[in-house]
């Protein structure tokens, strides 16, 4: 079947998909080296996610982060389960007496150090010893109550603080963020299950305890240092916004940072077992649109200029969505970050790594884990986007498309990042779990025409890569296995192999006196290209 009768039959059955007059014109991305946007906005690498503090303390997980940082940018990370038992902080012996031990967040924080990153630190969960109640979360049992006394909560947190500050110095320490708590408007993540109590009754009562729960801790941060970035509520969904920074306000709690996270889904905002089915929303604007409400909410409050930092996002909320493994991904990733404009300081992409257990040790290769990583260190096409961002020059130029970025370093070597954003899924009747689970060939999207000017004129060395439907695209590959359990060492090469980020184009051109250059690229529903020119 030729390729536009192939695009056909997609527009007939796939009601999300672009007009076929739409998808195969000829799109012009074009930007002259004189007309600067400004600096790039470097949102999208400030921060990265990870599933949990005793997860960091693993050899693989430690090399998958380096690999991140160097490669992808990422500055800062977070993660959960902080000050959980497994990290063996807080006890009381047989004498009443409070033993703090930080030796094995010590361990944590200096390799992260090491690395050239920082710690977005979140405050949470709740010490066995120091709990109200038994509820817990996940396989690793977080515990999700409040405190069972305030004031040893705060002397905590003072603390470990302090403890940070004496070792690393309080110019380090005055760098980080600190975040208080996670979720706190789910019941799995605060207060523990509310039973058969409606989430109407509940979640006053919750919003309540968690501003308590801000304060005392919020106040402990500072009563170290006031320098220190302290914020919240990190809330799933967008809650709880202007109810916090008018508590804030009201009560003269310090807040230098609003805190939220997004998951572009049509149904529900927890998994812990990671058996839910999801489904992408058809929504071009999802995620995008959420920010700049956010963004509002925070402009008409009484503390506007606040930053806004979106410490979890991404397509779907579940460590068991195939649509996070596949080629899919690194196009939404783009589109949403490219929209978000000005509107937010960092999208911290939920996670960088598939050493998450949440539900427990995952048992295959790719299961739709969150991360951009493999178990077996192959990279997904998500890492490609971030990858391909690292890439861009700190100077933004002038671009109409709204999937494309221009950048340069100086006038010696520009870079131009775009793409196609095409959402293929079928809608609201089919589960990302069944949709992504196959091979999905990508239809043709038409032309993209790059054109730049105001280039020196001379030699330049062309350097274009590619990551879509079987480019860079290890999940293909897999299927392709058979989706094999377990993979031997030749298959893992393989894969490995099949996403290495090897360009698809290498030559050298010419830019003649009129400094223009102008070139071609086939595009499919959602490929992403990174084209490079450096002057030799």
């Amino acid at each position: 079947m030729r390729p536009i009768q192939t695009l056909l039959l997609v527009l007939i059955f796939n009601p999300f998909a672009l007009s076929a007059q739409e998808a195969l014109a000829t799109r012009t991305i074009a930007a002259d080296l004189a007309r600067e946007a400004g600096p790039l906005n470097h949102k999208f690498d400030l921060c990265v996610g990870a599933g949990r503090a005793n997860e960091g303390l693993r050899a693989d997980w430690q090399r998958q982060l380096a690999e991140a940082h160097e490669l992808c940018g990422f500055r800062y990370i977070r993660f959960h389960g902080l000050l959980c038992d497994d990290m063996g902080v807080y006890r009381i012996d047989g004498d009443g007496r409070e033993i703090y031990n930080w030796q094995y967040i010590d361990e944590l924080f200096d390799y992260i150090l090491e690395t050239g990153m920082r710690p977005f630190v979140e405050l949470g969960f709740m010490p066995e010893a120091l709990a109200s109640g038994k509820a817990t979360i996940f396989w690793w049992e977080g515990n999700v109550t409040p405190p069972n006394n305030p004031e040893r909560w705060q002397a905590l947190i003072a603390a470990l603080v302090q403890h940070w500050t004496d070792r690393y110095g309080e110019e380090e320490v005055a760098r980080w963020y600190f975040e208080v708590w996670n979720e706190p408007n789910l019941s799995g993540f605060w207060l523990g299950d509310q039973g058969d109590q409606p989430y109407e009754e509940w979640e006053p009562h919750a919003r309540e305890k968690y501003f308590d729960l801000y304060a005392i801790t919020a106040r402990a941060v500072k009563s170290v240092n006031e320098r220190y970035r302290v914020g919240g509520p990190a809330t799933a969904g967008n809650a709880w916004i202007p109810e916090f920074i008018d508590y804030c306000v009201d009560h003269g709690v310090p807040v230098d940072f609003v805190s939220t996270h997004h998951y572009a889904v049509i149904a529900g905002y927890l998994d812990e077992t990671g058996q839910a089915g999801t489904v992408l929303s058809p929504d071009r604007q999802e995620v995008i649109k959420q920010v700049h409400e956010v963004r509002e909410q925070i402009e008409n409050s009484p503390r506007p200029g606040l930053e806004l930092h979106y410490t979890e996002w991404s397509s779907s909320y579940t460590p068991s969505d195939p649509l996070h493994d596949s080629y899919h991904s690194a196009a939404f990733i783009l589109h949403k970050i490219k929209g978000t404009g000005d509107a937010v300081q960092s999208m911290s992409y939920w996670t960088f790594t598939d050493i998450f257990e949440e539900a427990g040790p995952r048992v295959t290769p790719f299961h739709g884990g969150f991360g951009m990583i493999n178990y077996q260190d192959i990279r997904k096409p998500s890492f490609y986007a971030y990858h391909f961002l690292h890439q861009l020059g700190d100077t933004e130029l002038v671009v109409d498309d709204p999937d494309a970025w221009i950048c340069k370093d100086g006038n010696q070597r520009v870079q131009a990042l775009f793409w196609d954003f095409t959402i293929t899924h079928p809608g609201s009747e089919t589960l990302n779990q069944i949709y992504y689970r196959q091979d999905l060939p990508s239809a043709p999207a038409g032309t993209a025409r790059l054109r730049l000017d105001g280039l020196e004129p001379g030699p330049y060395s062309l350097i274009a890569r590619k990551v879509g439907y079987r480019a860079n695209d290890a999940y293909t590959g897999y299927i392709d296995m058979g989706q094999p359990d377990q993979l031997s060492r030749t298959q893992v090469a393989t894969l490995q192999e099949m996403s290495d980020g090897d360009p698809f184009l290498v030559e050298t051109v010419f830019v003649d006196g009129n400094g223009t250059f102008e070139r071609d690229f086939e595009l499919r529903q959602n490929d992403v290209v990174l084209v490079t020119l450096e002057r030799q």
